[in-house]
């Protein structure tokens, strides 16, 4: 059997929901299938069951598959680092922060290390679908491209494109990415799905006979949009999400600063018909939530200056209702933020909310670890990603309307596990249904 490659005819077009999904189509199958992505530039993360830290949808593909999570399934990450730089974490480890040119220049040191996670991952599975990243024919990065030209090329993998209807100018990406790719990857070419389309679906069939007749590419699909919010990657996740609330749901709000991380864990509040999620991105009043969350941040200094610019910092100050932090939320409750060796900002000193009697010490050996905690009085089954440590209260904190902890996936429970696994079985099916599922076996 051969691997795919799964290319998106522009960013955000639907790659990491359609790597799943033509995964757990194969695995149905009977096959064994591993999700895979060489470079992830994201922002949110987990913590693998190896220890390692890697990017949130890879980590979300292999749990839809039931497979075990390791570096392996995403060798390179990319987060957000202060000006031009990057935070890189290669082999799940993080290491130094790359201005992105510097990163570029090196970028045929990695291709080693990309290689090696394939090649491991091939040995242990019948298939790997690899996930591309952005648009595969940005002419001027094409010889820095390792999620996509490279594992195409290297590997010789059969592709799907993905065209995102939605975004209008369909044809025209379809056409231009399929007559830029290099021939050899032109001839690998399975076919094309289109995603995200909304109203009368045979409004499209003329689209499909132009793409089939007068482009020569197959379409192995037209995929209606469908709200799915499970697996969030990036801020676009945050825009396209829905709720079907109850009348008396209640009010939540999450602040949205420009560096938030680990949306994921909103997911289960999200999930729960009780409760109402909004999203905060302005200086607006506060009191109108019953309980406001300080979210993950990679960039805990900027965001914290940000909410000093917005106005929101002095709407948390005075605010006497229910305060959470989680992670970088957390470490902004604190009086000072100390980053003696400049981890994150060029301030030594920063000032904190001052709602936790101790001080952030920023270190340069990043915490990264999973398990089980007692947190709050339950139990949960969480992980912590984080430079920041608390001397005093090193978990988390508990007094009178303010709470805060390192640890990721506290609203996590069952009745949210089991929503997710009839979400993505219903989800997955109703892909199924419309993809041309004999069309893709017959080439692999």
């Amino acid at each position: 059997m051969q691997n795919i490659s799964i290319f998106g005819t522009s960013s955000d077009a639907g790659k990491s929901t359609i790597t799943f999904v033509i995964a757990k189509i194969i695995q149905e199958l009977g096959f064994s299938v591993a999700p895979f992505k060489a470079q992830n530039v994201s922002n949110n993360a987990m913590v693998a069951d190896d220890g390692s830290e890697i990017a949130v949808a890879q980590y979300f593909q292999a749990e839809v598959l039931g497979i075990p999570t390791s570096y392996y399934l995403n060798p390179i990450l990319l987060k957000s680092g202060q000006k031009s730089s990057a935070s890189l974490i290669i082999k799940g480890k993080a290491t130094q922060s790359k201005d992105v040119r510097e990163y570029y220049r090196d970028l045929d040191k990695l291709k080693p290390i990309v290689k090696e996670s394939f090649e491991k991952l091939n040995t242990q599975y019948d298939c790997i679908v690899a996930e591309g990243a952005g648009s595969p024919v940005e002419l001027n990065l094409m010889d820095k491209d390792l999620s996509n030209i490279y594992i195409a090329t290297e590997f010789n993998t059969k592709i799907i494109l993905v065209a995102d209807i939605e975004k209008g100018g369909v044809f025209a990406s379809i056409w231009g990415v399929y007559n830029l790719l290099p021939k050899a990857l032109r001839e690998n070419i399975i076919g094309v799905i289109i995603n995200k389309f909304r109203g009368d679906m045979s409004l499209f069939d003329r689209g499909v006979e132009i793409i089939e007749n007068e482009f020569n590419i197959p379409v192995l699909g037209v995929l209606p949009y469908i709200p799915f919010n499970l697996g969030f990657e990036d801020s676009q996740s945050l825009i396209n999400y829905k709720q079907n609330n109850k009348k008396n749901a209640k009010k939540i709000g999450v602040i949205a600063y420009p560096t938030m991380s680990n949306y994921n864990d909103f997911e289960p509040l999200i999930a729960d018909n009780n409760i109402s999620v909004e999203f905060i991105r302005a200086d607006i009043d506060l009191e109108q939530f019953e309980l406001v969350i300080l979210s993950g941040s990679k960039l805990v200094m900027r965001d914290l200056a940000w909410l000093k610019e917005i106005g929101l910092f002095d709407r948390l100050k005075k605010r006497k209702k229910s305060i959470l932090g989680i992670c970088g939320g957390y470490e902004m409750m604190f009086k000072n933020l100390l980053d003696p060796y400049y981890i994150e900002s060029n301030q030594a000193i920063t000032k904190g909310l001052g709602f936790i009697d101790d001080n952030i010490i920023f270190q340069k050996e990043k915490i990264v670890k999973k398990g089980e905690y007692t947190i709050f009085n339950k139990r949960v089954n969480g992980f912590e990603i984080h430079n920041g440590i608390s001397k005093k209260y090193p978990l988390y904190y508990q007094k009178g309307n303010i709470k805060g902890t390192f640890v990721h996936g506290l609203f996590d429970n069952i009745k949210f596990r089991e929503y997710k696994k009839i979400t993505i079985d219903s989800f997955v099916k109703e892909i199924k249904n419309r993809l041309d599922i004999k069309k893709i076996i017959e080439v692999i």
